[in-house]
């Protein structure tokens, strides 16, 4: 940190670090809580709490936190939680069917993730549509290495792909996704694997990793392209999850759907797996303008037909600015009320 800070005096701005008036940081997993907080010795708290349910993200955050404080001494940190804007799933979408004691002594529950690019998105689509946040219904899907899809009612999530951690839901670049827990159980007594190993092997064995050989999507799609039976049995796994949690947050939103949103380095960048996705789903109201798709790559766009009843948008995401925005609110008293709040539980 101090290395970046005096690379940016020297070759940016000598009074660099007089200018910064706040610090934002992405934490992954907040348990519950619904907007960014000042960081206190009580949030900081909350977030070594979630470090048992996000062991692989939360701890480092916490260095950096604990870094950008030494460095920017007198400078308000700010969390902004990749859970926060699923928080207003209702019960029947976040719990679990298990014994309702885990929910109450280990909040097992469903967080969700990508929270800060799925509110972006949510936003820009309002724009994009013409409407308030809080008239449009739309899914969004954030498709990338790591992916996810969100179920969106008047501007609040509903419901959404990843639950008490980023492995539930699409398969992913290294991840498997949605699948029997039992087979976890099942591959232990099998394999004898440790818990440890049992969940390297989900996490980063996994997913189109695990069954083409390559966690990047454009080696798999050329890997397809040339007959590879395992490189096209990876992208049908990977279109097929998407169209079905699209179909199923259809279902969610009780049909009412305004738009799909595509975004992330694959859904920005890709308009053949675009089409793979969206082409299926004519009967449900989305059609796809090809020659709009092909156009809309790293930039916004409307790549649905001009009739089409759903609009699907390309919209590219940026959670660095949503933090940025996020983080000015909390320290100019935007969110004082949320922030007690938090900071109080």
């Amino acid at each position: 940190m101090k290395g970046i800070l005096d690379f940016i005096k020297e070759n940016v701005s000598a009074t660099f670090a007089r200018e910064v008036v706040a610090v934002g940081h992405r934490i992954v997993h907040g348990l519950d809580l619904s907007q960014p907080v000042l960081l206190t010795p009580s949030s900081l708290a909350t977030i070594k709490q979630a470090a048992v349910l996000a062991p692989l993200h939360n701890p480092p955050g916490l260095q950096g936190i604990e870094a950008a404080t030494e460095v920017f001494t007198d400078v308000p940190q700010v969390a902004v939680f990749d859970t926060a804007f699923h928080q207003t799933m209702p019960p029947h979408a976040y719990m679990y069917g298990l014994p309702y004691d885990l929910y109450e002594k280990h909040k097992i529950r469903r967080y969700g993730f990508h929270g800060t690019s799925h509110k972006y998105l949510v936003e820009q689509a309002a724009v994009m549509l013409g409407k308030p946040a809080s008239e449009i219904n739309v899914i969004t899907c954030h498709l990338g290495n790591g992916s996810s899809v969100a179920a969106v009612r008047g501007g609040q999530c509903v419901d959404t792909s990843m639950g008490l951690t980023p492995l539930e839901g699409l398969l992913m670049g290294t991840r498997c996704g949605d699948m029997d827990p039992a087979v976890v159980l099942h591959i232990q007594n099998q394999c004898g694997l440790s818990v440890k190993e049992t969940d390297t092997l989900l996490n980063k064995k996994s997913g189109l990793l695990g069954l083409t050989g390559s966690n990047d999507l454009r080696a798999v799609i050329e890997g397809a392209g040339k007959g590879e039976a395992r490189s096209q049995l990876g992208l049908d796994m990977f279109t097929y999850r998407v169209r079905k949690y699209i179909g199923a947050y259809t279902a969610a939103l009780d049909g009412q759907v305004d738009a799909v949103v595509f975004s992330a380095g694959i859904g920005e960048n890709s308009p053949f797996i675009r089409k793979l996705i969206a082409e299926p789903l004519h009967t449900m109201g989305m059609q796809l303008d090809a020659a709009a798709n092909d156009k809309a790559v790293g930039r916004a766009g409307v790549i649905s037909a001009p009739g089409s009843r759903v609009k699907l948008l390309v919209i590219p995401t940026d959670e660095e600015l949503c933090i940025a925005e996020q983080t000015l609110q909390v320290v100019k008293g935007g969110a004082a009320a949320a922030t007690g709040g938090a900071a109080a539980a």
